[in-house]
């Protein structure tokens, strides 16, 4: 066994390195979507009594407990557990599945572990390399966590921290068994994001159908796990027994693949697709590589579209007559109203995550590139602009449909005002467009650096989120291109400007992405 693990420590050396900008984002992220918190829930619920009203309202609202969970005290650090715990186990994740399979699927994928196996490297010391990777981003997170939160109650804040870096290694141990089974790092990437969202899916499932989170459905999903730590209200540590038994199991089953397969091999081997007919061309062949994951998109902002626009009744109970929480939402999303400011700040929300799918969709172009799949198909007669204006056409495309389907969504789950709705939701897509041709700018100009693309996404989805219960300058916020958007619906006039100067943005930034990819080489 030592000799499958030899090289270990210069793999997670490597690994650590090529992630040093990467992984410190992500964890700064994970850490602040939490911390973030408790001025904010002070500033809002000053008073014990005001927490207690706050509990009540949300442990006796379907529609809200699907999104954040029950609420199991009304301290502030309780409140914080529940309005945050969930989704930075769901970031943790994310986290955790990038960069495990960038360590061992990816690198299969182009080639460099074949090189790299040729070495002193024991069969099993990448995978190890990549979950050791993966434990110090979730380890590091789970120390700020914990650290930030101590002063409210340290078991509660050890608790919180821990859970959600467990989270983070459950979700890992499944990349590993992902990038074991699949052919491709998308695919690998793909299945792990699917398991995430039906966590969250089965645990919002069990938690609108029981005020207590007692539901089956809610303990079959490890974010149910990580609900039931009930940090600072009356922890319940053997819950990490679950976790650490899933992860052991998960672990396991992916050394125990490991070892069945030869390197670049899979137990699911890509199912090789017709190339004559329709699928004829550059354009077709971007569609048949990005249409799997457009489908998943697209299904998961309609249902978000649903649920969210179901929540605007209970949003409009939870604020009551709470300015503060009255003056976060319509900063957000406009003074028109409660109702049409909380369906201006959904669909504003909505928009910057499919920031995170174009950047994901155009960013198809490095990756075919540095899997060499590009240079075959430039090698005949296809254009570098036809080549890549195939996949930049799913991208910007595709982010229009999947919010025109959240828009739908949000109408459906309203119950009124469809048309309102798709064109909240249709407004945000000047800004979605603007760091996607940001992310093609980076591709065409910079490849190696293209990844720098998620931070601009990230980035913009934190100012969004956590930038108005902050308080943070109006300067501040307008970093981000969705500052600058109308808040649909319920604006009392549709400003044309802002729109027509982004969309403008975009085209200049694509095509100067463009012009730089035809002037430089392709990277071997």
């Amino acid at each position: 066994m030592r000799n499958q693990l030899a090289g270990t420590g210069a793999l997670l050396r490597l690994a650590l390195r090529r992630d040093r900008v990467m992984t410190p984002v992500w964890i700064t992220v994970v850490a602040m979507l939490v911390l973030s918190l408790p001025a904010s829930l002070e500033s809002v619920y000053g008073t014990a009594a005001e927490r207690a009203r706050l509990l009540t309202t949300m442990n006796t609202n379907g529609s809200l407990r699907a999104l954040y969970g029950p609420a199991f005290g009304d301290s502030v650090g309780a409140l914080t557990a529940w309005r945050g715990g969930i989704f930075a186990g769901v970031l943790a994740g994310i986290m955790s599945l990038v960069i495990v399979v960038r360590h061992t699927r990816e690198e299969e994928e182009t080639g460099r572990q074949e090189m790299l196996s040729a070495a002193m490297v024991g069969r099993r010391a990448p995978l190890t390399a990549a979950l050791l990777a993966a434990l110090t981003a979730n380890g590091a997170a789970a120390l700020l966590v914990t650290a930030g939160l101590a002063g409210r109650g340290a078991g509660g804040a050890a608790a919180l921290g821990l859970g959600i870096g467990a989270t983070g290694m459950l979700f890992a141990a499944l990349a590993a068994i992902a990038a074991q089974l699949t052919e491709s790092a998308r695919l690998a990437k793909g299945l792990t994001g699917a398991l995430i969202g039906a966590a969250f899916v089965l645990r919002a499932a069990g938690d609108a159908g029981s005020a207590g989170g007692s539901s089956a459905l809610t303990w079959v999903s490890p974010l149910g796990w990580l609900e039931h730590v009930r940090a600072f209200a009356g922890e319940r540590w053997w819950v990490f027994a679950l976790f650490a038994a899933a992860v052991a199991a998960q672990t396991a089953a992916a050394y125990a693949l490991a070892g069945r397969r030869d390197i670049g091999m899979s137990f699911l081997p890509a199912r090789p697709g017709p190339a004559e007919g329709r699928l004829a061309g550059p354009g077709a062949l971007a569609w048949r590589l990005q249409r799997g994951s457009l489908i998943g998109w697209s299904l998961a902002f309609l249902a978000a579209g649903v649920v969210f626009g179901g929540m605007t009744g209970g949003a409009t109970q939870l604020v009551g007559d709470n300015e503060r929480t009255r003056e976060i939402i319509e900063r957000m999303g406009g003074r028109s109203g409660i109702a049409d400011a909380f369906l201006a700040t959904m669909a504003g929300m909505l928009g910057m995550v499919a920031a995170l799918y174009i950047v994901s969709a155009v960013l198809r172009l490095s990756a075919e590139e540095s899997g060499q799949r590009a240079e075959p198909l430039l090698a005949n007669a296809v254009g570098r602009l036809r080549w890549a204006g195939g996949h930049l056409a799913v991208a910007f495309g595709g982010s229009a449909l999947i919010l025109l389907l959240a828009g739908l969504g949000l109408g459906i789950g309203h119950g009124e005002g469809v048309g309102a709705a798709v064109g909240a939701t249709l407004a945000q897509l000047p800004a979605v467009w603007v760091i996607g041709a940001l992310a093609a700018l980076l591709y065409g100009a910079a490849p190696r650096y293209a990844v720098a693309a998620w931070a601009v996404a990230g980035g913009a989805l934190t100012l969004g989120w956590i930038g108005p219960a902050l308080n943070l300058p109006q300067a501040a916020l307008d970093l981000s291109p969705f500052a600058h958007l109308p808040k649909l619906p319920g604006a009392e006039a549709l400003v044309w400007a802002p729109l027509l100067v982004l969309t403008a943005l975009a085209a200049a930034l694509l095509a100067a992405g463009l012009a730089a990819l035809r002037r430089r080489d392709l990277t071997a």
